[in-house]
């Protein structure tokens, strides 16, 4: 997985690459066929807006989460993509195990 985090009006500390690395991999422990994960952190006033764009194998997963605080706007993106993450793998399953495609095609 290639992880690229940049922020926009915003300095990215050590402390919060540590940060949003370590929420990301929640989201590997999931689902195995990430390739790559650009974030974008920003801020505007009061506003701090965290985006994350996930290369799928078959799929572009795009998410956005703001917020008054930073990590808070990580957490909601997070969750917000791992219930994204979870649904598109729930599509990919192969759901008619043990059979054979002639036998689905016949039903």
């Amino acid at each position: 997985m290639n992880l690229q985090i940049s922020g926009h009006h915003l300095d990215i500390t050590p402390a919060i690459h540590d940060y949003v690395t370590g929420k990301l991999d929640r989201v590997t422990r999931h689902f195995d066929n990430v390739i790559d994960v650009n974030v974008i952190l920003s801020v505007a006033k009061l506003k701090q807006k965290a985006e994350v764009t996930v290369h799928l194998s078959g799929k572009d997963v795009f998410v956005e989460a703001v917020d008054e605080d930073l990590y808070a706007a990580v957490d909601s993106l997070v969750d917000k993509l791992d219930r994204q993450i979870q649904k598109h793998k729930q599509k990919v399953q192969n759901h008619h195990r043990g059979q054979k495609i002639s036998q689905i095609v016949q039903e």
